[in-house]
């Protein structure tokens, strides 16, 4: 492991949830799926601990994702109830890489958080999945608003 790897922030994610998100995407296509990650959080290294799936709000759910704000309420109210933080969130790109769209990046909102993205690339629910996390960092630049920054996902 190199330096760069090390400092880098990291995701712990067991491996029944990684494989449920992988799940999720392929019954979602030709749509984005999208929802919150609870668990416990820190700015460099987080846990994942549940997921909570959220219909997708967009107008174009095949090409993006939104989670309405009253079904977040109701998971936030959920994820305090149970002792949980939010982690992140996860979407699914179900023709495109598992890398955040300039949609993504545009709509990032919560510093620190980790994005977890699964990739199906090719639209095919039965083809292979691309898990990849990014952690949102904002920055006081106004143009930009904020980055994301790759960071390790740890199956347990």
């Amino acid at each position: 492991m190199t330096t760069t790897e090390r400092s880098a922030p990291t995701l712990a994610c067991p491996k029944p949830v990684h494989d449920a998100l992988v799940a999720d995407a392929r019954r979602g296509v030709p749509d984005e799926v999208c929802g919150v990650l609870g668990g416990t959080f820190d700015p460099q290294a987080s846990r994942i601990t549940s997921r909570y799936p959220t219909p997708n709000a967009a107008d174009d759910p095949e090409r993006r994702y939104r989670i309405d704000p009253e079904p977040l309420l109701e998971t936030l109210e959920t994820l305090e109830s149970r002792g949980e933080s939010i982690v992140g969130f996860y979407h699914s790109h179900p023709r495109g890489p598992p890398t955040p769209s300039r949609t993504d990046v545009d709509g990032a909102a919560w510093p620190d958080r980790s994005y977890l993205l699964v990739s199906l690339e090719d639209g095919r629910p039965a083809a292979g999945a691309t898990v990849r996390s990014w952690r949102w960092r904002a920055t006081p630049e106004r143009e930009t608003g904020g980055r994301f920054e790759r960071e390790r996902l740890v199956l347990e």
